[in-house]
């Protein structure tokens, strides 16, 4: 078998990294929102494009303030234009090292996985072949495949002599 994952991440960079998350939560969380998927999809969503158009439209909102409506606050429209680009900044970072994260965790539980039916495997025939121990461990680790094939015993019809 061919592996990728080779090295553990160690313990404390594990542990690290959790208290540098609870940390972020903790940091970010007075000025976060939640949404329901309703809610998401009503927004008009801003992309690429829009931010252009967003940056061009606050410098000309800046630039001739008699032009901006009154009812509209400019300095909200200022915290908006921060958050929204300053967002997209953590979110891309973000999303690189989940990217990552994921990659890797598919990796090693594919791996774990692979080399648990290889050991599965090697106990079964082990267990076939009367090796000591060998049947209790099989018996425990085929609890995991309750619907795989039946054995040739259990599937005889059971005989009626006493």
């Amino acid at each position: 078998m061919v592996t990728r994952h080779h090295q553990q991440i160690p313990a404390d960079v594990m542990y690290d990294t959790q208290e540098l998350l609870t940390q972020l939560d903790r940091l970010l969380r007075p000025y976060l929102l939640t949404m329901t998927a309703k809610e998401r999809k009503q927004l008009p969503k801003m992309g690429n494009k829009s931010l252009s158009f967003v940056e061009k439209a606050y410098d000309f909102a800046t630039k001739y303030p008699e032009l901006y409506p009154s009812y509209l606050n400019l300095s909200d429209f200022a915290a908006d234009k921060a958050d929204a680009t300053g967002l997209r900044q953590l979110i891309i970072g973000l999303r690189q090292l989940y990217d990552g994260l994921e990659s890797t965790a598919v990796v090693a539980g594919s791996e774990a996985y692979q080399s648990s039916l290889d050991f599965y495997h090697v106990t079964r025939d082990a267990a076939k072949r009367n090796v000591p121990g060998a049947n209790e461990v099989y018996q425990e680790l085929r609890e995991r495949f309750p619907n795989g094939k039946k054995r040739k015993e259990e599937t005889v019809a059971p005989s009626t002599e006493d």
